[in-house]
């Protein structure tokens, strides 16, 4: 009675090595839900890979990957604030590279933390974190432990403006430099142009870039039959026709039909978001599940851990106990069962 995650474990595995040796000084990314694996599973894959260091989104998340097992560096990629008091303790820690976003953040861990090992972060044109390309040449580091400089770009990252920021960086305090989000063929020419160390941090690509070796899956848990005009759910909506409440594991617990609102961009994109608007205006929002070779409409919004799904027609298509596929998005979905084949 589960929602579960189901790994082809030779072809996840042969992507995740391939990638390791496609970029050279890769740092593998295990943060927020660990990409629907978890971040125990990563930190543990990253030390079969015989990885030196792992990178973890915030600082709560050092002592998850720690309790896996893990015990070697440690980056943390959220930038040090001075009111954040367990990234403040991790300063203390020799296993902990700490990202600095600005100058003022690192005159105060200069002073209260001399010997602690930071990234220095460098906006890019994602324009999130990261001191300016103007401020690079006011970077004093006291008797910090330099790690490197730190540029974090957009899911298609640009060359030039990779070298462009590096070169700079690199010329006011010589380091490695870390970076994401840039193409195998761009990385190696970054590379060869800074003539330092580089290290390419990366996640969805690392843990999700063989689509065909992961499959999720919902366990069928009741079918009853419902007639038009019949209530049925929490909201007690009626049926519009005849058919069958199918309820499937998996529901607001595990992230299941949750999404992050779209950029609108063009006229289709539009066109969808209103189809979608309507259908959830009359109680048929479509959801991730296929019964019977179709995806079918919630029969009401998700409960907590279950579905309840609509399925018009004779027969239901499935019986209890069934596994039915389920459209998930890993970065926010908690399964209760990873399946290793």
């Amino acid at each position: 009675m589960t929602l579960s995650l189901n790994i082809d474990t030779r072809a996840w595995r042969a992507n995740v090595k391939a990638v390791h040796d496609e970029f050279p000084g890769l740092v593998p990314v295990a943060k927020g839900n660990g990409y629907g694996f978890g971040l125990d599973v990563l930190a543990r894959e990253a030390a079969r890979m015989n990885d030196d260091c792992i990178a973890v989104g915030i600082a709560q998340e050092v002592a998850v990957v720690r309790a896996a097992g893990w015990s070697r560096d440690v980056v943390v990629l959220n930038p040090w604030r001075p009111f954040d008091p367990v990234a403040t303790a991790l300063l203390e820690d020799p296993g902990v590279i700490s990202t600095i976003s600005r100058l003022e953040d690192l005159d105060e861990v200069s002073r209260s933390h001399p010997r602690a090992r930071v990234l220095v972060e460098i906006r890019t044109s994602m324009n999130r974190h990261g001191i300016t390309a103007e401020e690079i040449a006011s970077v004093g580091l006291g008797s910090l432990t330099f790690e490197g400089w730190s540029l974090h770009f957009p899911p298609t990252g640009v060359l030039a403006e990779a070298q462009q920021l590096a070169s700079a960086a690199v010329a006011q305090q010589r380091g490695a430099v870390w970076v994401s989000h840039l193409n195998a063929l761009d990385y190696r020419r970054l590379r060869t142009h800074l003539g330092v160390r580089t290290r390419m941090r990366m996640g969805t690509r690392l843990w999700m870039g063989e689509p065909t070796a992961l499959t999720t899956t919902a366990t069928v848990l009741d079918v009853h039959r419902t007639s038009r005009g019949s209530r049925h759910g929490y909201h007690q909506m009626r049926a519009s026709r005849d058919g069958w409440i199918v309820v499937v594991s998996g529901g607001t617990a595990h992230g299941v039909a949750l999404a992050a609102p779209p950029s609108q961009k063009s006229l289709r994109s539009r066109g969808v978001t209103v189809a979608q608007g309507m259908l959830d205006a009359v109680g048929m929002s479509l959801s991730p599940f296929t019964v019977a070779g179709k995806k079918r409409p919630f029969a009401e919004p998700p409960h907590m851990h279950a579905s309840m799904l609509f399925v018009g027609g004779a027969e239901p298509g499935v019986k209890v106990g069934d596994e039915v596929p389920v459209t998930c998005r890993l970065t926010t979905t908690t399964f209760d069962e990873l399946r290793w084949n």
